[in-house]
């Protein structure tokens, strides 16, 4: 018995459709939650070293200008803390209650958290920052809900041929929200810096920090509501997904019903048919079951893991990339520029690195995913990175002299463009393939925390591990650390180690949802690492 013939004809209406309207429309509407994802999570980045300006330029501070280690730890962490257990609860919900019905919650945790964050209020600096980091929790709390939800739905509404280009499409967005956060703080920082303040800057001036500089902040993280606020209807509107209706809620009828409206077609309801499949003892198993760790264990170990060693190299570069650059003289010192050139100029090198390499380093994933496979663009991706960060490190002194900065930089960007032609965008992308329709969103969630867990080992490891390793030059509240050359080494040795559990994730590419997990068809196995097709 064929899969195909096996297979509910809702589902495989959807498997065989041809690329329509509809399916550009989810692309967008799922897409904006991940554009809105990327600004508010890295936002943050451009400025921090505002908030120290603003906030601990008093005498008594540990540095005047200058964030406190624990609280620059905090400011930059604590959305990716709410993110991950937004994650594994609104990916468990997605499995329980449906992806429509908490999809809307989480877009209006993201407004309400990234207005709460502009807002930020206190008597004090102290409490202030407090308050920040409180709504920021928050918002990466809804946050973290997008992942599961926004893949689950792509995945489950797509057809099969284009399923990975569709997905990665959605996940694509995240480049445009980085490049969004760049572009929005050039605008605030040089419409506030050209209103109050012109060239040459002195930090020592009286007026380096201008009362306005406040204002600057509090814009860029408030613009984050904008676009997810924008969406919201439209994500109303979108249908419940058919997997989720058919063989998780049970309601076949409802299910051709909406998919008739989607894919203008009539469409048998089979109810008898879902009826069987859904209460098949092996379409019924939990995941904590022996049966779910027989055929998908190492899967799940496999997404889990290479998402957690990927998310540890990608968000350490991302939210302190400022301070690489830096290192390597590429910006100017601090005490070089008033306090609002300062965003500007961070602000410029991030969107010139997001402009060249991290948002065509997305699209190239979208166009080749369906033809090189999964599996083997993350192989490669891993592989580059590797490669790259070795390359980097290693001659580390070579590359801070002036005649060599800009060779580093073109290095450095295309362990962004890798990253993202690679690992960041298919750790995202199986996960919501190859798990069953009742456990899907919560497998994704729980492969994503996993995620969020390397990104904050990379985002608190990497602020005290960069520090230099001379504590007579250690800004002062900071360990001595191993420097920059050695994070770049262990960065290096993490993305080989994502190559190698790599091999435990299976191909998905053009077989059908069903037919990766097992569902709909007793003779049918899900994939295991060992008959996984192509790049196994």
């Amino acid at each position: 018995m064929s899969n195909q013939n096996s297979q509910l004809g809702v589902l495989n209406a959807l498997d065989v459709a041809k690329t329509q309207l509809y399916h550009f429309t989810a692309i967008v509407i799922a897409g904006m939650g991940f554009f809105t994802d990327a600004y508010d999570l890295f936002c943050i980045s451009l400025v921090t070293k505002l908030l120290g300006r603003i906030y601990y330029s008093h005498p008594n501070a540990p540095k005047p200008g200058s964030l406190p280690p624990r609280v620059a730890a905090a400011v930059n962490g604590v959305a990716l803390c709410g993110t991950l257990a937004g994650q594994l609860f609104f990916g468990w919900l997605g499995d329980k209650l449906g992806r429509k019905k908490v999809y809307g919650i989480t877009l209006i945790l993201m407004v309400l958290c990234s207005l709460a964050s502009g807002l930020s209020f206190g008597s004090k600096p102290e409490s202030v920052i407090a308050t920040l980091c409180f709504f920021r929790f928050w918002l990466g709390f809804g946050i973290g809900g997008d992942y599961p939800l926004s893949a689950t739905i792509m995945s489950e509404y797509a057809n099969k041929k284009t399923r990975g280009a569709f997905i990665a499409a959605v996940f694509a967005m995240q480049g445009f929200g980085i490049l969004a956060g760049g572009i929005v703080a050039l605008i605030v920082s040089g419409a506030f810096n050209n209103a109050f303040e012109a060239p040459p800057y002195n930090f020592n001036k009286k007026d380096s920090l201008v009362p306005q500089a406040d204002y600057v902040w509090r814009i860029i993280l408030m613009f984050g509501a904008v676009p997810a606020a924008v969406t919201f209807y439209w994500r109303m509107k979108m249908p419940e997904t058919a997997r989720y209706t058919a063989l998780v809620a049970k309601n076949a009828k409802q299910a051709a019903k909406d998919m008739s409206k989607v894919l203008q077609v009539d469409l048998e309801a089979e109810e008898e048919r879902t009826e069987k499949l859904v209460e098949d003892p092996n379409n019924s198993f939990g995941l904590f079951s022996r049966e779910f760790a027989k055929r998908h264990g190492l899967h799940l170990l496999g997404t889990t893991t290479t998402w957690f060693l990927l998310d540890i190299a990608f968000y350490s570069q991302n939210l302190f990339q400022k301070d690489v650059f830096l290192a390597i003289k590429w910006i100017p010192a601090p005490g070089e520029m008033n306090a609002i050139y300062e965003v500007f100029r961070i602000a410029k090198a991030q969107t010139l690195i997001a402009l060249c390499s991290t948002v065509p380093g997305y699209w190239f994933t979208v166009f080749f995913i369906d033809y090189m496979g999964r599996f083997a663009i993350q192989l490669m991706g891993f592989f580059f990175m590797t490669v790259f960060m070795f390359a980097l490190a290693i001659p580390y002194h070579h590359w801070t002299l002036k005649p060599n900065r800009i060779g580093f930089v073109i290095m450095y960007s295309l362990t962004f463009f890798f990253a993202n032609f690679g690992p960041n965008a298919t750790t995202f992308v199986v996960p919501a393939e190859i798990f069953p329709a009742r456990l899907r969103s919560t497998c994704h969630g729980i492969s994503a925390a996993a995620g969020k867990a390397g990104a904050i080992v990379g985002a608190f490891g990497f602020l005290y591990a960069a520090q230099p390793t001379d504590p007579h030059k250690t800004d002062a509240g900071y360990p001595p650390g191993i420097g920059v050359k050695n994070s770049l080494i262990a960065l290096g040795v993490i993305n080989f180690l994502g190559m190698v559990f790599t091999l435990l994730v299976p191909e998905s590419k053009g077989k059908s949802l069903e037919e990766l997990s097992g569902e709909n068809d007793e003779e049918m196995k899900p994939p295991t690492a060992r008959t996984a097709p192509a790049g196994f």
